[in-house]
């Protein structure tokens, strides 16, 4: 479904590089109506007076994670760490970071400098680990390098979280680290082990390390909606399958679940939101209902309907009314004791053969709420 590659939706720049109405799309707050954005403001993840740092914060998902802290509380400090120089002084530019410079620390840094890591967190209490490589082509060309970045990387952010005496870690992950069929997705699973694991060398340490997963953010670049949207006046929109799927989550939901992640972990989890799917070939029809819709095949390795719990997964996962827990492979407390207490409300365990896949999804998108939040009620023939 993705035409010339994957980029997630953590390495969009929040900059005025992006196409207006596609810029507009990503950033602009989803509806709860149409988004079942559930109310995510209660758990309270506490940063007041916190320390905090993110890698990888220049992209898009950083700038709005970054803003969202500036907002609603009063940390000590919020550490960007990023190894790009443009991307840092851009953001530097912008409200809310340019007006908090008495919060904002800027350190230029890759997270496959292990050293640099360990400096860029003295003193810090929260990380969120964001960086990685993830466009999918350059990842299966250059392997080495998404291997250095996305595993090696995990596993420098965890030492020096460890050795630093961080107490609230949290990484980023996606729908493709769920039985991956690319070179992406399998560092992102060997990352997600890493993550979950960590608690297992925690030793005496008050620290807990979780994992959130999510797919793409719905018009992110490389995405086929900027595609379509290009196509449109053409007459002819080429899809992989009419048969395709795909989970639809805006910004701020995966903001909103990462603080979820930071206020409720107990160490371990993955946690996997419930958000609604749309079918490809009701995009096309939101965009340009009176075009030509041309079948071009699917990619290699390209998966029909995206999946973020597979089955195998399913039995060792817990199921609340928002979101999905996948349990610790080794057990870090007592799994009845997290299923009551952990949430407000009681979860329940997974039934046996349960997947979570966009195909299956009973929340499916219709063709007018999708067209409301690509084109923002825009005429479709404007």
């Amino acid at each position: 479904m993705l035409i010339g590659g994957t980029i997630e939706a953590t390495s969009l720049p929040d900059s005025p590089h992006l196409p207006l109405p596609i810029r507009a799309m990503i950033f602009r707050p989803t509806p709860p109506s149409v988004s079942g954005l559930i109310d995510l403001f209660a758990p309270d993840a506490q940063l007041n007076g916190k320390s905090i740092l993110v890698t990888g914060a220049t992209g898009s998902f950083g700038n709005l994670f970054v803003r969202t802290i500036l907002e609603r509380w009063e940390p000590r400090r919020v550490i960007v760490f990023s190894r790009d120089e443009l991307k840092q002084y851009e953001m530097q530019q912008r409200e809310p970071f340019r007006s908090r410079k008495d919060v904002m620390r800027w350190f230029l840094g890759d997270v496959r400098d292990a050293d640099r890591l360990k400096k860029a967190m003295e003193d810090v209490d929260v990380v969120v680990h964001a960086a990685a490589l993830k466009q999918v082509p350059a990842a299966e060309y250059n392997p080495f390098e998404a291997v250095k970045t996305n595993v090696l990387g995990a596993q420098n952010v965890i030492d020096a979280a460890l050795e630093c005496g961080v107490g609230r870690v949290v990484a980023l992950s996606t729908d493709k680290a769920a039985a991956p069929s690319n070179l992406y997705g399998a560092t992102k699973l060997v990352s997600d082990k890493l993550f979950v694991a960590a608690n297992n060398h925690r030793g005496r340490r008050d620290i807990r390390f979780s994992v959130v997963r999510y797919g793409n953010v719905m018009g992110s670049r490389g995405s086929v909606i900027p595609f379509f949207i290009e196509r449109r006046d053409a007459g002819v929109i080429p899809i992989t399958d009419e048969r395709m799927t795909r989970f639809s989550i805006s910004l701020q939901q995966g903001v909103e679940y990462v603080l979820l992640a930071l206020a409720k972990a107990w160490g371990g989890e993955i946690f996997v939101p419930k958000i609604p799917s749309y079918r490809i070939l009701d995009v096309a029809k939101a965009i340009a209902p009176d075009a030509r819709i041309e079948v071009v095949g699917i990619r290699p390795g390209e998966k029909l309907h995206e999946e973020m719990i597979t089955t195998t997964d399913a039995l060792q996962s817990v199921e609340f009314a928002r979101y999905y827990v996948i349990l610790p492979s080794t057990p870090l407390w007592d799994e009845d004791r997290f299923r009551i207490e952990s949430n407000g409300s009681i979860g329940r365990r997974c039934e046996y053969g349960f997947s979570y896949n966009s195909g299956d999804n009973p929340h499916f998108l219709t063709v007018d709420e999708l067209r409301e939040q690509i084109l923002g009620g825009v005429p479709v023939h404007a």
